[in-house]
């Protein structure tokens, strides 16, 4: 993050330090004890919570700071001092994924019970839209609510759901009408419900520290009053939300390729062979040189998709384009930065080697690169 960049004022400057000095403390030093345990404490989104981390762009009626998206930015960009791809995503799923949603979508009774105490880290939030038969198939979505008096009644499954193991509620999407994109609804559905169950929690290549769960519902009641939005509008909700979630792992790569090369130079500098320095041979001098040049690139992209997102402007063409780009180039930096430490990258003692795998997913999660060029070949007329 550039502090010459007008858009950053010292209030984001001071969040960003907040929040790099949080990750310094409180997640860095146990990244890779974390990663072995498969779990992090859940005292840690209270911490989170405690530093107002989960409400940037919350209305301060709910705990939060009511801040723009340059802030989310400066946020970001101070998480990828965790050195813990799974923490991080666990964290961003609660800050980015869910409250932003109940926000925008909740009635005042809604955010008072669930929104508030969610902003003060009291509560976990998960999203809950991916099955076992679809993750970027929205429109496909099988897990059934049927209306019974004041009640929703719900029975299916999903997958893939992070913070699932622990959420105390879930923004869930199901089907309440026909089928296709126009009869799903958005729910609230605290975890607490009888019928609910945790299948189990999923093994991962990457981001070890995260809870990944498939989920079960058996008959699951929840009041009516739990509808978010209107009813059968789900599909678009989901579509709008996936917007923040593909702009802000779009910045996220971003910040993690420029911590990498920060470690891959400095490695570079440190270590000698055949006389030398690794770093002073031109095979690598070229190879970051080209990285530093493209990862400008990927965050001036990102930039341009934020300006547009923070004066309320359409920027589905620009954070689509931001969410391949960024997250592909991720995939060719960690690889080379990985690659110029040699043996020592490939243990789990050095963060580069969990860097190289959690970054992985981003080409994955949040709608897959696939899909990306598909939305962008619509866009173009192609």
């Amino acid at each position: 993050m550039s502090p010459a960049f007008p858009y950053f004022t010292e209030e984001h400057a001071m969040l960003r330090e907040t929040v790099k000095q949080f990750c310094e403390r409180e997640i860095a030093p146990h990244a890779e004890a974390w990663d072995e345990a498969g779990m992090f404490p859940r005292d840690l989104f209270r911490k989170a919570g405690d530093l107002g981390l989960f409400g940037i762009r919350t209305d301060p009626k709910w705990g939060g700071h009511g801040l723009d998206w340059w802030a989310t930015a400066a946020y970001v960009d101070g998480l990828s001092y965790a050195s813990n791809g799974g923490v991080v995503m666990a964290l961003m799923v609660q800050s980015d994924m869910t409250l932003p949603v109940l926000e925008e979508l909740g009635t005042d009774a809604q955010r008072e019970e669930f929104l508030k105490p969610a902003v003060a880290g009291d509560y976990i939030a998960a999203l809950g839209i991916s099955e076992p038969g679809g993750g970027s198939d929205v429109a496909a979505i099988k897990t059934r609510a049927r209306i019974d008096g004041d009640d929703f009644v719900i029975s299916g499954q999903k997958l893939w759901i992070t913070n699932g193991t622990r959420a105390d509620f879930i923004l869930l999407a199901v089907r309440t009408g026909e089928e296709g994109h126009k009869g799903i609804s958005f729910v609230i559905f605290p975890t607490q419900t009888p019928g609910y169950t945790v299948g189990k929690k999923l093994k991962k290549i990457g981001n070890l520290s995260s809870d990944t769960a498939e989920l079960f519902f058996d008959n699951c009641r929840v009041p009516r009053r739990y509808l978010l939005g209107e009813l059968n509008r789900g599909f678009y909700y989901v579509m709008h939300n996936f917007q923040a979630e593909r702009l802000v792992v779009a910045l996220g790569a971003v910040s993690n390729m420029e911590r990498a090369l920060a470690y891959a130079i400095n490695y570079g500098k440190e270590r000698r062979a055949f006389g030398q320095t690794i770093g002073s041979f031109q095979v690598w001098r070229h190879k970051f040189a080209e990285h530093l040049a493209s990862v400008e690139a990927a965050k001036w992209l990102c930039y341009r998709a934020l300006d547009l997102t923070n004066r309320g402007d359409d920027a589905v063409r620009e954070i689509t384009m931001a969410k391949l780009f960024c997250c592909q180039l991720d995939q060719a930096v960690m690889y080379d930065c990985m690659q110029i430490m040699g043996g020592f990258a490939y243990t789990t003692e050095y963060p580069i080697g969990r860097a190289w795998r959690d970054a992985r997913m981003n080409t994955i999660g949040g709608g897959a690169s696939e899909i990306m060029k598909e939305i962008i070949a619509k866009h173009a007329k192609l």
